[in-house]
C-alpha cells in the first residue's frame, strides 16, 4: 500500500515539473500559462480571447486604482494580460506557443523561434526589396544625367570643342541674326551658348563613364533583362568557343578590342573613352597578341616612370625624402 501511494506521489511530482518545464522564463507570458493568463482554454475563439482581453484589461487598467500600491500592481498585471492577448489574437504566434505547450524539451528551438518572431522585420520583405531597387534605380539614372551635364559643360569651356560648335552652327546658320528682332548682348550671349550646347549634345559621341544614360543602364531594367542578358552571355561564349576554339577562325575587329580590354583590365566604358587613334595604334601594334601586349605594356610602364622622374614636382618629393627622410610631411609654408 505504501508503495502504490509513492509511485501515485512521483506520478503528480513528474505531472507538474512537466507542465512547469513547458513556461521558460523570459518566452512569452514566462512561467505563467498565457492561455491562463486571459482566463482561456486552447480551444477559445479569437472572438473569445478578445473578449476576455478587454474584461480584465478594464478590470486591471491602472488609472482605475487609486493607491500607489494598487496601481504599482494593477500594472504588473495589465502588461502581463496585454502581452498574452499580443500572443494569442495572432495565429502564428498562437501556433508557435502551443508548439512550445506541446513540445516542452526543445528549448533551444523556442527560444529561436520566439526571438525570430521579435526581431523579425514587421514589414514586407518584398515591399522593401521593391523600394530598395526603386531608390538605387533612380539615384543611377538621376547620377548618370549629372556626369552628362557637367561633360557637356566642360566641353563649352574647352576652346577646341568650342569654336568646332560654332563652326557647324554658322554652316547650318543657326547663328544668323534675325533683322526684325533687335536683341541685346545678354539675349545674344545666352542663345549662342544655347546653341553650342545643342550642336555638342548633337555631334559629339561622348563616351565612358560621362555618356548620355540610357534606361537600360538603370538596375530595374537590369533586373527585368537579366534572363536576356544571361541567355545571351551564354550564346557568345559557345560561339566564341566554336568559332576560335575549334574552327580556329581569326578573330574581328569588336573581338579584337574586347580581348585587348580584357588585358588592359579594364571596363567597356573606360575603353570606350579612349581616343580614336589609340583604338587604331592597339589594332596596328596587335595587341590583342599576348606577346604584344605583354612587350607593349612594358614599354609604356618604362615611359611612364621617365615621364615621372623627369617630372619637378617628383624631383622636389625625392629631394625631401633624401634629406629628412620618410617620415612626417608637413604644408606649413611659415
Amino acid at each position: 500500500m505504501l508503495t502504490y501511494f509513492n509511485t501515485i506521489v512521483c506520478l503528480i511530482l513528474i505531472t507538474e515539473a512537466s507542465v512547469n518545464a513547458q513556461l521558460l522564463e523570459g518566452l512569452y507570458c514566462g512561467k505563467e500559462n498565457c492561455y491562463d493568463v486571459l482566463e482561456v482554454t486552447r480551444e477559445s475563439t479569437k472572438h473569445e480571447i478578445a473578449k476576455n482581453y478587454r474584461k480584465l484589461a478594464r478590470q486591471y487598467h491602472p488609472d482605475l486604482h487609486r493607491t500607489l500600491e494598487a496601481k504599482k500592481t494593477a500594472e504588473e498585471r495589465f502588461k502581463v494580460i496585454a502581452t498574452a492577448y499580443e500572443i494569442l489574437k495572432d495565429e502564428e504566434a498562437r501556433a508557435d506557443y502551443d508548439y512550445m505547450l506541446d513540445n516542452p524539451d526543445e528549448y533551444y528551438a523556442h527560444y529561436y523561434r520566439y526571438y525570430r518572431r521579435r526581431v523579425a522585420p514587421k514589414v514586407d520583405v518584398r515591399l522593401v526589396l521593391i523600394v530598395t531597387i526603386s531608390i538605387i534605380s533612380a539615384i543611377q539614372y538621376y547620377s548618370g544625367w549629372q556626369r552628362y551635364d557637367s561633360a557637356i559643360k566642360y566641353f563649352m569651356t574647352v576652346p577646341k570643342y568650342r569654336n568646332k560648335a560654332l563652326e557647324i552652327a554658322r554652316d547650318d546658320g543657326l547663328l544668323v541674326e534675325d533683322k526684325k528682332f533687335k536683341k541685346n548682348k545678354k539675349e545674344l550671349k545666352e542663345e549662342t551658348e544655347q546653341i553650342i550646347r545643342k550642336v555638342i549634345e548633337d555631334k559629339m559621341d561622348i563616351k565612358g563613364a560621362y555618356a548620355k544614360p540610357s534606361v537600360t543602364d538603370i538596375l530595374w531594367i537590369q533586373l527585368i533583362i537579366l534572363p536576356y542578358t544571361v541567355c545571351k552571355y551564354i550564346y557568345w561564349y559557345v560561339s566564341w568557343f566554336w568559332k576560335h576554339t575549334i574552327l580556329k577562325q581569326p578573330y574581328n575587329e569588336e573581338e579584337k578590342f574586347y580581348i585587348i580590354r580584357k588585358y588592359m583590365k579594364m571596363n567597356e566604358h573606360q575603353f570606350k573613352s579612349q581616343d580614336d587613334y589609340k583604338l587604331e595604334e592597339f589594332l596596328k601594334q596587335e595587341l590583342w597578341i599576348r606577346e604584344n601586349f605583354d612587350e607593349w605594356f612594358k614599354l609604356e610602364e618604362e615611359k611612364a616612370k621617365k615621364q615621372l622622374a623627369e617630372s619637378n614636382k617628383y624631383k622636389q618629393y625625392r629631394r625631401y625624402i633624401k634629406n629628412h627622410g620618410i617620415g612626417r610631411m608637413t604644408f606649413d609654408d611659415s
